[in-house]
């Protein structure tokens, strides 16, 4: 176990991957240079369904990072959990920050974490990262890399109060397997906003659930490219908007080589007044590739009034040569033929209300393999149902 205590004073033209000059109109211009961005005012695509008011000043930032967190690693045997500073030229290989916050967050950090997986290990339990945010901003970078024919599972918490930007890089090479957990559970006055970058080789495998239930704003931006052919990219999401938060999530899948798969599937709760969501799930089929599969699929349930839902599936087609590829989004209030159900066999309205909802998050939640960790966020989640009911 290694606890760490930080403190912070064949890719396509249309690729959004190292420097390449984006011709897709889902695609961005990406930097590690902060200053290649202009100050957001909210009226940018990008940023047109953020609060720009509660980022707590991330979108131009200019004063100190004073943020301090508790970080403790727990890693098997035979994988390595390394402090490294800045020139250590795995970093920011992995995808370039596609907003200013994010190359802000780049361009600040003074020590990144690196664990790697190495060749052909086969972890006999999982990488947990706890980390709890003591307050104060900082900017930080994680490197998880997956060595070819390895297999892991990543477990992610985020506790604690303050502010938080960083780069999550990952990479799963040639043969690998990876399971990543990420869970934020901020306290209610935090603000998160990350990308994770992830790049999936050649018959790779990678899942990622994102569960999203704390903190006043967070932020998310997955995004996958494949570096070899066979590559397959799975995210899942899950996240309840109690009031007043904003719960935001932009996924990319740039399925930039031929014969690579990927299905997105985020599920989201609004309860409370001014709760705010966000899912943007853009994917790019890449041009002169063959036999692409994709979907994705967003589905919100609404409790209660003054709720708002945000809901964009984007889709770009650039062959004919597709296996399969669509999306699908819906949102909306609890089915009252289901409550009906429920309570004409007896059982109490709250209690119905919970029981169905349990079950719209469970194909989500069934995606994570600890099962203690799925009963964590199950009671969670029934918590913040209950508190506001």
């Amino acid at each position: 176990m290694v606890k760490l205590t930080t403190t912070n004073t064949e890719p396509k033209a249309h690729s959004h991957g190292l420097g390449q000059i984006p011709v897709s109109k889902l695609d961005t211009h990406g930097s590690h240079d902060v200053n290649d961005f202009p100050v957001p005012n909210g009226r940018e695509e990008e940023w047109r369904f953020t609060p720009m008011r509660r980022l707590k000043g991330l979108q131009d930032w200019k004063g100190e990072t004073d943020g301090t967190d508790e970080t403790v690693v727990d890693a098997p045997e035979g994988v390595t959990v390394e402090q490294v500073g800045r020139d250590d030229e795995r970093l920011g290989t992995a995808g370039l920050p596609v907003d200013r916050v994010i190359a802000q967050a780049y361009s600040a950090f003074e020590q990144a974490t690196v664990v790697t997986v190495p060749r052909s290990l086969v972890a006999d339990k999982a990488i947990t990262i706890d980390r709890k945010a003591l307050g104060g901003t900082a900017f930080e970078q994680l490197v998880i890399d997956v060595q070819p024919m390895a297999e892991a599972t990543v477990i992610i918490t985020n506790t604690g109060t303050g502010v938080r930007a960083g780069n999550l890089d990952v990479h799963v090479g040639e043969g690998a397997k990876l399971d990543l957990v990420s869970l934020q559970d901020w306290d209610d006055d935090a603000v998160e906003v990350s990308q994770h970058n992830a790049r999936v080789a050649k018959d790779a495998s990678f899942k990622s659930v994102i569960v999203t239930l704390g903190g006043d704003l967070v932020r998310l931006s997955p995004r996958v490219s494949y570096t070899g052919r066979g590559g397959n990219a799975e995210l899942y999401g899950l996240y309840f908007a109690g009031d007043k938060q904003h719960h935001e999530h932009r996924s990319l899948i740039d399925h930039n080589l031929s014969y690579t798969r990927s299905r997105v599937d985020y599920k989201g709760a609004l309860n409370g007044s001014g709760a705010h969501t966000v899912w943007i799930g853009d994917v790019i089929i890449g041009e002169g590739t063959e036999g692409t599969d994709s979907y994705e699929h967003n589905r919100n349930l609404q409790l209660s009034d003054d709720t708002r839902v945000d809901s964009v599936p984007n889709l770009e087609i650039f062959t004919g040569e597709v296996q399969g590829a669509g999306h699908a989004s819906a949102s909306g209030r609890l089915d009252d033929v289901h409550l009906f159900y429920l309570r004409s066999r007896g059982i109490p309205e709250e209690e119905a209300r919970r029981l169905i909802i349990r079950g719209y998050f469970l194909d989500i939640v069934n995606r994570i393999d600890d099962e203690e960790l799925r009963e964590r966020v199950m009671e969670k989640v029934e918590r913040k149902l209950a508190a506001h009911e």
